[in-house]
C-alpha cells in the first residue's frame, strides 16, 4: 500500500523560466546588433531546454539571454551618449568659430 511519488512535470515550471525573448529582439533592433544576436540564440534556447525538462540548463540560458540583453542596451546607451556629446562638442566648436 505504498503511494507513488512522481516528478512535477516540466509543463508547470515554464512560468519560473524567462525567456527574454522581446527584450532580446528589441535590444537588437535599437541597440546592438551582435550582442542582441546572442540575446536572441540563448533566449530561443530557453522554452525548448524546458520542454525537454532540462530546468538548469533552461536557467542559465534564461541568464545568460538576460545578460547579454543588459549588456547590447547598456552599449547602445553610452554610444549614443558618445554621438550626441560629440555632436554638441562639434555643433559648439563651430558656431564658436564662426562669433570670431
Amino acid at each position: 500500500m505504498s503511494q507513488q511519488w512522481s516528478t512535477p512535470s516540466a509543463a508547470a515550471a515554464t512560468a519560473d523560466v524567462p525567456n527574454y525573448l522581446i527584450p532580446a529582439i528589441l535590444s537588437t533592433i535599437f541597440c546592438c546588433l551582435p550582442l542582441g544576436v546572442v540575446s536572441i540564440i540563448f533566449a530561443t534556447q530557453v522554452n525548448s531546454k524546458v520542454q525537454t525538462g532540462d530546468i538548469a540548463g533552461a536557467m542559465e540560458a534564461s541568464r545568460k539571454a538576460k545578460m547579454f540583453m543588459f549588456i547590447a542596451v547598456g552599449l547602445g546607451v553610452l554610444t549614443w551618449v558618445c554621438v550626441v556629446v560629440m555632436w554638441i562638442f562639434v555643433f559648439g566648436m563651430a558656431a564658436i568659430g564662426s562669433n570670431m
